[in-house]
């Protein structure tokens, strides 16, 4: 499975897109729409030259299969495509979570399943920020879209 358009443009909506280098609401140098390394695992750093727009698309696609298969690896039901989407976006974001897998793969019931996805994860620096309360809740919203 591979994430649909719906699935990218969540993700890239909440991204954004960023020439240059800047620290994320975690302090962590990140590039492009989202981009904290590149491929074969090199870490932005803040030195790193300003990209355009068609390279910042190309490197959120060069890296995108490796939160892909970290949903595959990590789940073990079937997932429908919103599903997976929603989880890609949030192992994107976050870099997955073993809680939430193991929530989905135990076929927690949905009241369960959305209330983590709206409640955790939604801080940065020791701060509630909105854009992640937001993005989770697109997020949980997409999860359960039919």
């Amino acid at each position: 499975m591979k994430t649909s358009q719906k699935g990218i443009d969540l993700i890239l909506s909440f991204e954004g897109f960023s020439s240059k280098p800047y620290l994320d609401s975690a302090a962590i140098p990140t590039i492009g729409y989202g981009n904290t390394y590149y491929p074969g695992g090199k870490k932005v750093t803040m030195k790193d030259p300003s990209i355009s727009k068609e390279k910042g698309a190309e490197l959120f696609s060069s890296v995108l299969p490796t939160y892909e298969k970290i949903v595959k690896n990590k789940i073990n039901i079937t997932l429908t495509q919103n599903q997976f989407d929603a989880l890609v976006s949030h192992t994107y974001n976050t870099g997955g979570s073993d809680t939430l897998f193991s929530l989905i793969n135990k076929k927690a019931n949905s009241e369960t399943i959305k209330d983590w996805f709206i409640s955790r994860y939604i801080t940065a620096g020791g701060k509630v920020l909105n854009g992640l309360i937001r993005r989770r809740k697109a997020e949980a919203d997409l999860f359960f879209a039919k």
